[in-house]
């Protein structure tokens, strides 16, 4: 079966730092973290986290009650 990356349900803002930990196996603060610094060092951060928010699909079998 073929690996594929997904918005985490465990979300803070939608879910995508999450997902890529979990698509890396490792610790979804980790991944946070190096997404402020690349924010803080020239902006980058922000549009690709905007990208990855737009192109990740929520994970299977997940329903949001919020929406």
């Amino acid at each position: 079966m073929k690996k594929r990356i997904y918005k985490s349900s465990e979300k803070k803002i939608d879910g995508v730092c999450g997902g890529i930990a979990n698509y890396f196996d490792i610790d979804p603060t980790v991944v946070r973290l190096a997404w402020v610094i690349f924010t803080l060092a020239g902006g980058a951060g922000i549009v690709a986290y905007i990208i990855a928010a737009i192109i990740m699909e929520d994970e299977p079998n997940y329903i949001d009650l919020e929406k």
